[in-house]
Order: C-alpha cells, then structure tokens, then sequence
C-alpha cells in the first residue's frame, strides 16, 4: 500500500523544507564543523533527520525550542536521558542549592545513603554502587562478575544495547559466530574473544552457550528496546534464571531502558531475581548517572575481592562517580518525580499514543503494528511482533524510517531518532498525544497509493 514513488518525491520535499524552517541551525553546523568532529559534540548527533540537526536553544517539560524560533512536543526526552521531562522543578531546585554547597569532593554525603536504600526497596538488590553513566554501570558489574566467578566470557542477545561497552556491539553471524558489530570503532580485542551472542527468546541457544561453564555472566535487558520493543516468550526469563544457576553464572539486568515500566523497572513488575541491576539516564534528570545493584551473596564475595587488593579496586569506578551534585539530583528525581503517580499517569497516556497510532496503521491497512512497556510506546514496519534482534533488524526500512522521522519534526513534533519510539512524560498532555496522532495520519496519507 506504500507507494514507494511517493515516498522518494515526499521525502526530498520534506528535506527542503526542513533546511527552508531552519538557517540558523544550519548556519550553525556549518559552523561547528571548524571545531567539531563531523560539526557536533557528539557523534551520535548527526543521526538526526536532515542534513543537520537542530541547535537547541532552551527545553521545558516535554516541549524544545530550536535556535530558529520553532516549538517542538518532544516524544524523544533525550532518547530517555531526560524521560522526567526537561527542567523538572524539584531536580532543579535540589541541584542548584548542591551545587552552592560544592558539587564533587569524592567523599560521601547523606543523599547516597537515601539512594541507595530507595534502590534497595524498589529493585531488592542488597549493595549499591553509583556511576556516571549507564555504559560504566554495565562495565564495573561484569567486570565484577569476571573477578568473582574468575571466568572471562559474557553472554549478551543479538542486537541488544548496552552502552559502549566494546564486549556487547557484537552480532550472530549467519554461520553462528560472534562477530564485531557495525559501528564498534576499535575494539581492543576480537568480541568472540570475550562474548558469547545469541538470540533472545532461545533458550536451547543460551544453554549451548552456558554449558562450557566458561561465562562469568548473561547479561539482558528484561525486554529489549534498542531494536525496538521486543518482549520475552512467556517463561523465558523464569529459564534464563534456571540456567544461569544450573552453570554458577551470574544474571545481570540492565533495567536502562525498561525502568519505564514501574518504579522498579519489569524487574519488580515480573519478580525477576538476578544477581545484579543496572540502570542510568533518567534517573537523575538528565544529570550524568548510573547506578548498579548487587545481591548479597555476590556482593559479599565482591567485597571480599576488592579488598584483597593493595589501595583503591582499578577498572570500577571513576573520580566523578556518586558525586555530591548527581546525588542530589538522583534523590529529588527518585523521592520526588519517579514515584507510583509518575507510572499510573502516564501508562495510560502511553496507550492513548499506542492506539492513536495503530488506529491508522489500521484504516490504511498498512502491515505495521505497535508495542508499548509502561510510558514507552513504539511502532515498527511489520505486522507481527517480533521475537528477537533479528527479526526486529528485518523489519527496519530506512527510507520509510527517516520519511517518518522528518515529516514529523516538520510538523512540529520530535520523535527518537534511532528508531520509531515516544516517551510520555508528566509535562505530556492528551492534546500532545492527539497532535501526534493527526500528525502520523498525515504523513502516512502523503506516502499512500
């Protein structure tokens, strides 16, 4: 029903427009590239929709406002770095009256003490420690688990997303290796050197890659989310936790993503038991945080590790870690926004977007379909759901995908760059969500036979 023709005319359409609403951000680009790798501060910038991306000049709530004057709804928040919405009050008011108190003195203050203990309560991990990012919460458990199970080798799931950890931007050949991802930009050793790749939802696959008692950890999202949403068979996850006693390794959930299920992520909602938790983004408002929980029993074992050691534990941790300014801000953020009103305001408000958008997927008659965990709600170009990174990966269409994308933002509605997905935050409104959904109705109309 896509008539591909259409799709090519609209899409150069909606690139000349975009350049047309934007000079400045142009004007800007053009300028950073005399200072700036590839006219960014960040690489994953340039990913944007168009041949630039926009220069931000202030964000409130779930609204941003470009250099060239345009108000946008933002359904990205930051690719979940800011789920909580931009500016939240009681963040901004716990981080600036830090900030005059001193912002890191690598020396503990009372709001770690309370961050942990919430922690505790909602993801029943027993020791916490602090990071500055997701990517290096993910790196110090499994480095952990290497030096308590003293094994070498990781089990992560075919396109799965982890940070930029060099172990997890891998794949599973054709042929059944581990090879290195597309975009892992040099790696110090050979993936299959250190991980172990398999496809999410096979357990016969997980066993195979267990049964050499050679891997210190499996580590998994709850549900994937970076290939889009994509869920766990029914007792997948009851398995996965079988067989990783079944071969003493550890089980690690990154709840990065997922968090946006509840207050203590689908590990909560589901009574998972891993060993470890890792989170990040949001749970500071955008402040650089992560976080990762360990059980007792392996934080016992990890105690006694580190403290076999001569001076302060190498390869964890980080001078700017669990500093007096992001432990203010992930207390307000906990204590204050991401509490039980937070998930029963906006789930439902994300089942509103959900159906606004499968309402039209329906009256097309397109072959597409929606997922959606908790605030988090997400499209993709087939009419099933899929089963694994895969299957998710087969479902991608480029073209389509940055037609999307541009036609939206044109229209005064931003969505994640690096896939199809929305997050709803307490500053989203129905109004928002109606205007998205006309909005998709539109774009899509444009690009029909």
């Amino acid at each position: 029903m896509i008539n591909r023709e259409k799709l090519t005319t609209q899409f150069e359409k909606e690139i000349k427009l975009f350049e047309e609403l934007h000079p400045k951000s142009k004007e800007m680009f053009l300028e950073a590239k005399d200072n700036l790798l590839q006219g960014v501060p960040l690489n994953w910038m340039v990913r944007w929709m168009g041949g630039f991306p926009l220069f931000i000049s202030s964000a409130k709530g779930n609204h941003l406002t470009c250099v060239d004057g345009h108000d946008y709804i933002d359904f990205c928040l930051g690719d979940t770095g800011s789920l909580v919405g931009h500016g939240p009050e009681a963040s901004a008011k716990a981080i600036f009256e830090q900030f005059k108190k001193g912002a890191s003195h690598m020396l503990p203050t009372e709001d770690a003490i309370w961050n942990g203990k919430e922690l505790q309560r909602r993801f029943g991990m027993k020791y916490w420690q602090f990071s500055t990012s997701a990517t290096d919460a993910n790196r110090f458990a499994t480095r952990i688990a290497r030096r308590v199970t003293k094994r070498q080798k990781i089990v992560v799931f075919n396109y799965c997303y982890h940070g930029t950890i060099d172990e997890t931007i891998a794949l599973l050949s054709e042929g059944g290796r581990t090879v290195v991802r597309n975009g892992n930009i040099g790696p110090p050793v050979d993936p299959a050197i250190t991980t172990k790749v398999v496809e999410w939802n096979d357990a016969s696959a997980l066993e195979e890659a267990l049964k050499d008692r050679d891997v210190a950890a499996v580590l998994a999202e709850p549900v994937m989310t970076n290939i889009g949403v994509v869920f766990p068979d029914p007792g997948f996850h009851d398995t996965m936790r079988k067989l990783t006693k079944k071969y003493d390794t550890l089980l690690i959930i990154d709840e990065t993503h997922t968090m946006c299920a509840g207050v203590g992520g689908y590990t909560k909602d589901n009574n998972l038991e891993p060993d470890m938790v890792t989170l990040g983004k949001f749970i500071a408002s955008g402040v650089p945080a992560g976080a990762y929980g360990i059980s007792e029993e392996v934080g016992k074992k990890a105690i006694a590790e580190i403290e076999s050691e001569f001076g302060v534990a190498k390869g964890i941790g980080g001078t700017l870690a669990a500093n007096a300014l992001t432990m203010a801000a992930m207390r307000a953020t906990l204590g204050e926004i991401l509490t039980e009103e937070f998930y029963k305001r906006n789930t439902p408000l994300a089942t509103k977007f959900n159906e606004g958008v499968q309402n039209a997927i329906d009256e097309f008659g397109i072959p597409w379909s929606t997922t959606q965990l908790g605030c988090r709600t997400e499209y993709i170009f087939q009419k099933e759901p899929t089963r694994n990174g895969s299957e998710a990966m087969a479902a991608k269409d480029n073209d389509l995908d940055w037609y999307m994308h541009i036609a939206c933002l044109n229209r005064g509605v931003v969505m994640t760059p690096f896939h199809n997905m929305a997050l709803i935050t307490n500053a989203t409104t129905e109004n928002d969500i109606n205007k998205h959904t006309a909005v998709f109705r539109e774009v899509v109309q444009n690009i029909m036979d």
